[in-house]
């Protein structure tokens, strides 16, 4: 559908069934969080707030709550994206099938972005940053945060929009040090495409130039996001998902303006400018910490006539940016593994918090001659994987061999975990890079961005039956006597509440002590937890707790572990200590009272009756 505005695309979804109005005045502090996290779990519409306590402009969330959703809102152009992102990978294939790809040239040519002059619907008014809907998801969160923004800026060496960056990260609007209406914090990683651009801009002591567009056309937060193929640009995808060319000017002070946006801030980063930002509740289920992160300074705030706030809320997966990743994946899924030779397929889990836990499945064709059959090709197609774009952030990668089972997938969790452990020799397989950079958000490494990742690699016959029960006889020394089976192969051991590393390596030794000669070669994975209880109750509870609060380096151990040429490995059991650290940072927790608040909301005469 090509909307021409948010607002288009609010009543095309109200007139299909697929979003509620809320009259009910909303308190942004805590409540509108609170109602998307629940019609979200609901699997409900997308939600327009009418009513925003201390702000005059409505707000709506969960627009891409579902992929039903999500794949409506594209429903005239998804399968062309899919073909021009194909071709974008592999651009022989139209010289290969040209009837197949014959409407591609056209589709990328319509999606060129449109100078439209100073003539546009944004420049209705100007409006400040404290009259915006003041949205604050979590109780410990530093401020209002733009959870749904389109960061845009331009390389200082290229000017221009076709060399323009647009990209989602965080904002934060008010709170901490920030000066009132005229300062907001910018919260990247350096690698990003808007690192480049400040650093370029570092380099000649320039400030950089920032347009922030908050709204318009669906498809231009989307492209945000995209992990699009190297020379094609996220401005080109939105207008060709939108089937509308993206509609721009630049303002008086030289500021790039989406004329299809309902909010645009624009402002200017200077070198070496920084203020605390932070905390936030974010994706992997916890608070990221206050850290300093760029100053933008505030130049201008315009809106345009009827405009209307998006937001949405992150918090432990899966969340609306779950359904934005299954979205990404049907329309890039084939693109990243035809970029790596021999990688068939990557998943980085949704339930771990994405960045954390990376399944990958390749070839192993190196050595065909051989009778026995161990990681090889996995090993270079594991180190490629680590070096691509956000891929690089993983900090457990496991990886199998397609040909010991071409109908596994990785999508299938509790599948794709079982086969490498029926087949992962610990005294080989494991791979270790330390001392180097993890997620900004990820707080389980020594310090921001620092940690660790392993690799773990399987392949050939299977090398073990996994154990699927315990029987009366198993038993572990205290303090370690509650455990739980968490699924064939993996044992949940409740522990002590994590002291010290020194505590941990003599807790460790009493484990080895017992254990050393024990055949527990069908029990290859123990994750020592706070609540083992927990840890088992389903898969994504296991994948959450396990990677989300350990650094490979510092948290793996093993019964009969050893270093040989600075390779280590174990020839029993696999220990991955997942216990809350000190280091760590706070989990996420919902306001009871505010739930009580939500709960009036869907009683009957109230607007969310019947879907919460």
């Amino acid at each position: 559908m090509g909307y021409k505005s948010l607002a288009e695309c609010v009543y095309d979804l109200e007139k299909n069934g697929h979003l509620v109005r809320i009259k009910e005045e909303v308190d942004p502090y805590l409540e509108a969080a609170a109602i998307h996290l629940r019609v979200f779990e609901n699997e409900g519409p997308a939600i327009l707030f009418e009513n925003i306590k201390g702000s005059k402009f409505p707000a709506v969330s969960n627009l891409f709550g579902t992929l039903h959703r999500s794949k409506f809102m594209f429903r005239d152009t998804l399968d062309a994206i899919k073909t021009l992102v194909d071709l974008k990978s592999d651009p022989l294939k139209a010289l290969k099938n040209p009837l197949k790809y014959a409407g591609s040239g056209l589709t990328a040519f319509s999606a060129l972005p449109w100078n439209t002059g100073l003539f546009a619907p944004i420049k209705f008014g100007k409006t400040s940053i404290s009259a915006l809907p003041q949205i604050v998801n979590w109780s410990l969160d530093g401020g209002p945060f733009i959870t749904m923004p389109q960061v845009y800026t331009e390389d200082i060496d290229k000017p221009g929009i076709m060399n323009a960056n647009l990209g989602m990260y965080r904002i934060q609007l008010g709170g901490n040090d920030y000066i009132r209406d005229m300062e907001i914090g910018l919260h990247y990683q350096l690698h990003r495409g808007i690192g480049v651009h400040q650093t370029k801009a570092n380099a000649r002591s320039k400030e950089l130039k920032v347009s922030i567009f908050v709204g318009g056309p669906p498809s231009h937060p989307l492209s945000a996001v995209m992990p699009l193929p190297e020379g094609l640009s996220e401005i080109t995808f939105a207008g060709a998902l939108g089937n509308r060319r993206f509609r721009y000017f630049y303002d008086d002070e030289g500021f790039c303006i989406s004329a299809d946006a309902d909010f645009v801030i624009t402002g200017t980063v200077e070198t070496g400018v920084n203020k605390p930002e932070g905390p936030f509740g974010d994706h992997l289920g916890y608070y990221s910490l206050k850290h300093p992160f760029p100053l933008m300074k505030v130049r201008n705030v315009y809106h345009r006539k009827n405009a209307i706030w998006s937001f949405t809320v992150v918090a432990r997966p899966p969340q609306e940016d779950t359904s934005f990743g299954a979205l990404i994946h049907e329309i890039t899924g084939s693109a990243i593994p035809k970029e790596i030779p021999g990688l068939h397929e990557v998943n980085a889990v949704d339930a771990a918090g994405v960045h954390p836990l990376l399944f990958a499945i390749g070839s192993e064709r190196y050595t065909p001659y051989l009778k026995e059959r161990r990681p090889q090709e996995i090993l270079t197609i594991a180190n490629h994987i680590l070096g691509k774009s956000q891929l690089s952030l993983a900090k457990y990668l496991f990886i199998c061999s397609k040909e010991d089972n071409p109908s596994l997938t990785t999508n299938d969790i509790a599948g794709f975990f079982r086969h490498i452990l029926e087949r992962v020799d610990l005294s080989r397989d494991l791979h270790f890079y330390t001392k180097t950079t993890i997620d900004t958000l990820d707080y389980s490494g020594t310090d921001i961005n620092s940690g660790s990742k392993v690799a773990i690699a399987a392949a050939g016959d299977k090398k073990r039956e996994l154990r699927t029960e315990l029987n009366s006889s198993f038993s572990l020394p205290r303090p370690f006597d509650k455990f739980k089976m968490v699924m064939p192969g993996v044992l949940a051991v409740e522990a002590p509440a994590f002291t010290s590393y020194e505590q941990t390596e003599q807790e460790i030794a009493l484990l080895n002590s017992a254990l050393s000669s024990t055949d527990l070669n069908d029990l290859p994975l123990f994750i020592l937890c706070d609540n083992a209880g927990f840890v088992a109750e389903n898969i994504n509870n296991f994948v959450w707790v396990s990677f989300t609060r350990s650094n490979p380096s510092h948290d793996i151990y093993g019964i009969n572990s050893f270093t040989e040429h600075k390779h280590w490995g174990c020839r029993g059991p696999m220990i991955i200590d997942a216990r809350i650290k000190k280091h760590h940072a706070p989990e996420l927790v919902k306001d009871p009272d505010v739930e009580k608040r939500v709960d009036k909301l869907g009683e009957k005469g109230h607007s969310l009756y019947g879907i919460i």
